[in-house]
């Protein structure tokens, strides 16, 4: 057993918890264990630099650690919305939702996957302002800044598939984890596609990013909606231009 497997086995096992002043056992918020919620972190790590999740043995050997143990985190990612659910039975060749995903993008274009997430993303914006955890809030905080070494995008797709989970709507999160599939494609990415060749403009989303996750953290969803909805404009406008005659591609 690894150093992580000790440490994520150890601290998972259940412990009674002291009844609080009004009798009720423990804090009103959970918890997760100290070690596996550094293996959370790791695996959040790989998904920022990544884009998409590995194949587990891969994951698992990168990280020294059993995969049951590795399973554990993503249970723990996917509970709050940052990892697609896990699909039951055999995999196969074209993975469930995929082969939907592909007909949406060849029956939509970039303005209404744009118009969509004018809909969504300010309203999940709103409820993590209001129901977002502390650690759910330090996540969206840490997300707004694009670190050196991740890939521009995925860390884009991390920061709103945070949001997502702090807006505590399941529904809403499944809906969002479809937009982002079909928004990723090639075919439909037409704002920030050469975004590693221009520091500025990572630059310049990120202070929109931290703008958001400020008032999320202020419980100001006001504030939040409003930021979220003028970032989105802002991409919107910048889809409208290429998309004109003599736009840049």
């Amino acid at each position: 057993m690894t150093s992580m497997d000790a440490i994520a086995d150890k601290t998972g096992r259940k412990t009674p918890r002291k009844p609080d002043a009004e009798g009720h056992g423990g804090n009103a918020e959970a918890r997760e264990p100290a070690g596996l919620e550094e293996l959370v972190e790791s695996v959040r790590a790989i998904l920022a630099r990544t884009g998409s999740m590995p194949p587990e043995r891969t994951v698992a050997e990168d990280l020294n650690v059993k995969r049951h143990t590795l399973r554990r985190a993503l249970g723990v990612l996917r509970a709050r919305g940052e990892l697609e659910p896990a699909r039951a039975g055999r995999r196969a060749s074209t993975p469930p939702g995929i082969e939907g995903s592909r007909n949406l993008i060849n029956s939509t274009n970039p303005l209404e996957v744009m118009e969509l997430r004018l809909m969504l993303e300010p309203s999940l914006a709103r409820l993590a302002a209001l129901r977002a955890s502390p650690v759910e809030i330090d996540r969206i905080l840490r997300a707004a800044t694009t670190s050196p070494d991740a890939d521009p995008i995925a860390a884009d797709m991390v920061f709103h598939k945070a949001i997502a989970a702090g807006a505590r709507n399941a529904l809403a999160s499944e809906l969002y984890v479809l937009l982002h599939r079909v928004a990723s494609d090639g075919r439909l990415r037409y704002t920030d596609s050469d975004v590693t060749l221009v520091p500025e403009r990572v630059r310049l989303r990120d202070c929109e990013h931290q703008q958001i996750a400020e008032a999320i953290a202020a419980r100001d969803p006001e504030a939040a909606e409003r930021s979220m909805w003028q970032h989105l404009a802002t991409l919107q406008q910048k889809i409208m231009g290429r998309l004109a005659p003599g736009g840049a591609l």
